[in-house]
């Protein structure tokens, strides 16, 4: 009997080639995902700043701004604030209306509704911690300003730059300990939103101005 021996390389050779067929079609498909999300992505982004731009989106933040500033004027009726604590009043009332008009779909509207609660956990814990006393601040800065380093112009620019990253992140609320594509994002709506509301404010100071010299030169009705 003729012994028939199978030869296995043609049999591995396809196995390999059917093993990067799949690997090229999972990496085709990953890099169209990637694609599809970014352009979700950044439909999501224009979408948002083109509301921010809608008559239809100031009109609704007005409303919303109305009714907070009426309860701001209902609540200071009661006690007779100074007038930085009442204009803080009407900020925070603007805040809040703003970020209500943004339904809590962004990181900034969200931190800007949950402030309140943060306040009064940090106001009763800057209660229980005690303060530092002078000498051994002094001592730590005398110790910090002696370690002088030499750094390179590339570990500066860095600096610089995480410097510029850090304020960006406090100036936008709820941005303080994000990375940077965060922070950009969120402080690209967060301006077209802040620029809706000047709009608002000032449409609503000068419904207000025309409305009081209206009334103010209207002439005495005679009895």
């Amino acid at each position: 009997m003729e012994s028939i021996v199978t030869n296995p390389l043609p049999n591995s050779n396809s196995d390999r080639v059917r093993r990067k067929k799949k690997k090229k079609t999972s990496a085709a498909a990953a890099t169209a995902t990637l694609k599809t999300n970014q352009q979700r992505q950044n439909q999501n982004q224009s979408n948002n700043h083109t509301r921010w731009k809608s008559e239809a989106q100031q009109q609704i933040y007005s409303s919303k701004l109305i009714q907070a500033l009426s309860q701001v004027n209902l609540n200071g009726n009661h006690s007779s604030p100074s007038a930085p604590r009442r204009g803080r009043a009407v900020r925070e009332a603007a805040d809040r209306a703003l970020a209500v008009a943004a339904k809590g779909r962004t990181r900034w509207s969200r931190a800007i509704l949950t402030s309140r609660v943060k306040l009064k956990f940090r106001k009763e814990k800057r209660q229980r911690s005690g303060s530092v006393s002078a000498a051994t601040v002094t001592g730590v800065t005398g110790r910090n300003r002696s370690r002088k380093q030499r750094f390179s112009v590339l570990k500066l620019k860095a600096k610089s730059v995480q410097r510029k990253v850090k304020v960006l992140g406090r100036l936008v609320p709820g941005c303080r300990k994000q990375p940077l594509p965060v922070i950009l994002e969120e402080a690209t709506d967060y301006i077209a939103a802040l620029e809706m509301q000047v709009r608002a404010m000032s449409a609503l100071a000068d419904l207000l101005s025309g409305s009081g010299s209206a009334t103010s030169s209207s002439p005495p009705t005679s009895q």
